[in-house]
């Protein structure tokens, strides 16, 4: 069978980064990292090292403006690989870069279903799919990608873990980045499935009464940003994991605090300690049960020296180590 070729906006470009040398004790990523060529073997095998990675951009703001929050997310995408690109590669995987899709003229709802067909057809094809958001819009098309893949379509119960100081359970008349899961809770019902959902982080004072309303009608499970310690968020976080086949794990980096994360829309004044999040990362990453996931919200227009896209690179390497 010949696999149509995956369709993106932007095609990869090159990366780059500090030169130590070509042998591989001096590999970083930026040398590490190929384009991804559809059909390629994917090297899942039994024997094989762990399932490869591919990272893809969802250019996109459009979620944020609508959201009357502060755009500038649709450049994160290049801010996140060039913070990648100097770190030194220990993994034990291969990295790909598919390129980017690009939200034009509005047209996000658009975008959002090219970039969940796209994640859909490279989980398919054996890899663990990494989006670079892109404000948090960024999740439905990754929710579009895992739910449309044939994982979940055969049977296996999706897990929906969102590292968060905001619900994003808006109800309003024009998606956003405020709406997004419940998008996915109307989806999940429509497919005749549990909606499997929780959030990691959840600042009381940033979230109304009828988001939390809306939060325990539909069963979502969550822990307070004030109540993050190391422990709790990990006894949370493998309950979650015991309730679910696959997981869909997506970070808002509005999650940590301002001092670690100012480049965002939404900088919080409290937030969840960067050592905590690291920890749920590795958990989720070493569940076995990692099917996809995402970084959303960087906005680098308002970073310091970097500071947010470079924490963000670092949860990406923390999640596929």
């Amino acid at each position: 069978m010949v696999l149509p070729a995956l369709t993106v906006d932007v095609p990869p470009q090159p990366w780059t980064g500090r030169f130590d040398g070509d042998g591989g004790e001096h590999r970083r990523w930026w040398q590490a990292v190929s384009p991804y060529t559809p059909g390629a073997p994917s090297g899942s095998g039994t024997d094989a090292p762990a399932r490869p990675a591919v990272v893809m951009g969802f250019a996109s703001d459009e979620g944020v403006r609508r959201n009357k929050g502060r755009t500038g997310a649709a450049l994160a995408p290049a801010a996140i690989r060039a913070a990648l690109g100097p770190l030194a590669f220990h993994l034990d995987r291969s990295v790909s870069d598919a390129g980017d899709i690009v939200v034009q003229d509005s047209a996000m709802e658009a975008g959002q279903a090219r970039a969940g067909h796209a994640i859909a057809a490279m989980i398919d094809a054996g890899r663990l799919t990494v989006v670079l958001g892109g404000g948090h819009e960024t999740a439905y098309a990754s929710y579009l990608g895992a739910a449309g893949s044939e994982a979940v379509r055969g049977g296996l119960r999706l897990g929906i873990l969102n590292l968060d100081a905001h619900f994003d359970l808006r109800d309003e008349p024009r998606p956003s980045s405020g709406t997004p899961f419940l998008q996915m809770a109307h989806s999940e019902a429509a497919a005749g499935r549990d909606f499997r959902y929780a959030v990691v982080g959840i600042s009381e004072p940033n979230n109304t009464r009828a988001l939390f309303n809306t939060a325990e009608r539909l069963g979502v499970q969550y822990l307070l940003d004030e109540d993050c310690t190391t422990e709790r968020a990990q006894a949370f976080v493998a309950q979650f994991l015991d309730s679910v086949d696959v997981l869909y794990l997506t970070i808002d980096l509005d999650v940590l605090p301002a001092s670690a994360a100012p480049g965002v829309s939404a900088p919080a004044a409290y937030g969840v300690p960067l050592p905590v999040i690291s920890a749920v990362c590795r958990q989720a990453a070493d569940s076995g049960k990692l099917l996809h996931l995402d970084v959303a919200e960087l906005n680098p227009g308002f970073d310091i020296d970097g500071r947010t896209a470079k924490v963000a690179a670092r949860l990406v390497n923390t999640l596929l180590r």
